[in-house]
């Protein structure tokens, strides 16, 4: 969550090459087989979610900077999980969608920016028709920022870790319309992986109803979870009432009023960009914490028993927006 030539070009993909290796050799088998003690769900694997929460966070990705070796290295972890869920590749070759942005009016000399989503479908009872369903997260972070590695264990790589579990449920559990699934890049730079998979085309926007979106879930001393999106989208207050009812962490909604200022999540994350484009959001997250955007946000804060509980209910709601979607009323009825 943002709150902010030839022999040259050879050298330079040459020592980026030598750091990915170097990357991904400390890492070793990382995101590839779980620690023994961890909290079980019925629901998913809680080994995998965690281990590939904490390989995510670790210091060998180096903070999973847009473009960065970490962050592509996050990627490579990520391609495997969707590859296992089975989701159906979106990009023109794979999974990926490279992207380069352009500087907006305002930019630092850091623009342009390349990074590249992760984006799969998961198809429906009705593929290629009817409505549809966009979930996402980022995958990104802040790296290094004065000789400190910024891992963002809560933001994002949970949420990140988090959307790969829901991928894994739906796939066993298939679901009534298709559902995407985006692993986006740069949004700690201001969305930029997620404006521009909404721009590119990959995705039909008149099939999308809903953006459901997950961005730091696993974090939380009170047992919060806030899903935000309902003042935007009355007509989803049935579909949030009964997710509060069944969920295994307190659901609390709000974060998502013209009228809180900064309190106000409404373009603080990646559904931001599905809103700037009329499309209706819940967006998942914790409030901030000591922590946020801050190089001591690492896995070992994690209370685990939260996170396993609060994925669990971000599958119910994915779950039960795909079942209730064509009764549902998404009329937005405070344009962005």
């Amino acid at each position: 969550m943002p709150r902010k030539q030839t022999v040259i070009l050879t050298a330079v993909m040459a020592v980026a090459a030598l750091a990915l290796g170097w990357i991904l050799l400390a890492v070793g088998r990382a995101g590839d087989e779980a620690g023994p003690e961890f909290p079980t769900s019925k629901m998913f694997d809680t080994g995998e979610l965690l281990h590939l929460t904490e390989t995510l966070s670790g210091d060998a990705l180096q903070g999973r900077y847009m473009g960065s070796p970490g962050g592509i290295a996050a990627r490579g972890f990520l391609h495997k999980r969707f590859e296992r869920a089975g989701l159906k590749p979106l990009g023109e070759t794979s999974y990926e969608q490279p992207f380069t942005t352009v500087p907006p009016p305002d930019a630092s000399e850091n623009f342009p920016k390349e990074g590249a989503n992760l984006v799969g479908l998961l198809p429906g009872q009705t593929p290629g028709e009817g409505k549809m369903i966009v979930v996402t997260a980022h995958y990104d972070h802040l790296g290094i920022v004065k000789d400190e590695i910024y891992n963002g264990a809560d933001d994002n790589a949970s949420g990140a870790a988090a959307l790969t579990a829901v991928a894994k449920y739906m796939a066993d559990h298939p679901p009534k319309h298709d559902i995407v699934f985006a692993l986006v890049d740069g949004e700690e730079e201001g969305f930029l992986g997620s404006r521009y998979l909404v721009r590119s085309g990959v995705i039909d926007l008149s099939r999308v109803a809903l953006n459901i979106n997950f961005d730091m879930v696993s974090r939380s001393d009170v047992d919060e979870l806030y899903v935000a999106g309902t003042y935007e989208t009355p007509g989803l207050k049935p579909l949030v009432s009964g997710i509060q009812s069944e969920a295994h962490v307190k659901v609390l909604t709000g974060h998502d009023s013209p009228d809180l200022g900064e309190d106000d999540w409404t373009m603080q994350s990646d559904h931001g960009a599905f809103y700037e484009a009329g499309i209706p959001f819940l967006y998942f997250g914790v409030e901030d914490h000591p922590d946020y955007h801050k190089p001591t946000d690492d896995f070992d804060k994690i209370p685990q028993d939260f996170f396993v509980r609060s994925v669990e209910t971000l599958i119910m709601a994915v779950e039960d927006a795909d079942q209730q979607l064509d009764s549902l009323d998404l009329t937005i009825t405070e344009p962005a």
